[in-house]
């Protein structure tokens, strides 16, 4: 007698490293992940502090570029100009992508809501940036050498108000840039998101989902393709029920500056 499927899809436990080990494991295999308790410990984090950033995740306005006609996802954006633990804020632009590494939402310039000033005023936030502004130099430039680093933020939820929520609707991808940092903020009331990654030049990969708040995920962007898998409720809930959610932070480094669309000729 076969035994009946599983409710749901096992959760493959992501295989954490320490982060002192995280730029060899970059160098190595194109990808490292970190759980929170140990990205706290490494960015000096106060106790409450990363929690206390969580909660920014609770005004993010409507993602209205969204070509699958889905009302899932709201966001913020920023850019930041980077070198030698220096950060400063950019004038707010609009994200763009080629169609080669976003198929579905690339060569259109997407003008989201900036990031708040009291979000960029927190503590922690510089702390992330300058720690992994520090790892990108060791990973991407010889010798360590500071490199000038055009940094974009996205503050991401997804959720499950109209039943699917599509982390990465353009499916498996690259970003066009050096190094991706994904940091699972929250996730509440729902089943779903299996992280799975794949080496670019191979079929090589590995899946596993996060769970645990502000572990992360560190990518070489041009050695690995990655994608997440949509996100269901948990459970029938009552109408007046929040809508479950996964919050995510997302942090891409890339050097000789930000993607725009190429001017044409003159």
């Amino acid at each position: 007698m076969t035994a009946p499927a599983p409710a749901t899809a096992p959760l493959f436990v992501p295989p954490y490293s320490a982060p002192q080990d995280a730029a060899a494991h970059l160098r190595q295999s194109g990808f490292a992940l970190l759980g929170g308790a140990d990205l706290a410990r490494w960015i000096g984090a106060a106790p409450g502090q990363l929690q206390a950033l969580a909660q920014t995740w609770n005004d993010l306005p409507p993602d209205d570029y969204l070509r699958d006609g889905g009302r899932y996802r709201s966001r913020r954006h920023g850019c930041f100009d980077m070198q030698a633990g220096a950060w400063a804020p950019v004038a707010h632009r609009a994200h763009w992508q080629p169609l080669e590494y976003n198929a579905l939402h690339g060569g259109i310039e997407r003008w989201f809501a900036p990031i708040t000033a009291p979000t960029l005023a927190q503590p922690v936030w510089g702390a992330l940036l300058v720690r992994l502004c520090t790892l990108c130099d060791a990973v991407f430039a010889p010798g360590g050498e500071p490199q000038r680093w055009f940094v974009e933020a996205h503050q991401f939820r997804i959720d499950t108000a109209s039943g699917i929520g599509r982390p990465t609707p353009e499916g498996a991808h690259r970003d066009g840039v050096d190094l991706v940092a994904v940091f699972l903020v929250a996730r509440q009331g729902i089943k779903g998101a299996e992280t799975r990654i794949f080496e670019a030049a191979s079929p090589a990969g590995q899946r596993f989902t996060l769970t645990e708040p502000w572990s992360v995920l560190l990518l070489d962007d041009a050695r690995m393709v990655h994608e997440t898998t949509p996100i269901q409720p948990l459970a029938a809930a009552a109408p007046s029920a929040q809508a479950g959610y996964r919050d995510t932070l997302v942090l891409t480094w890339r050097r000789g500056g930000f993607q725009g669309p190429v001017p044409g000729p003159v």
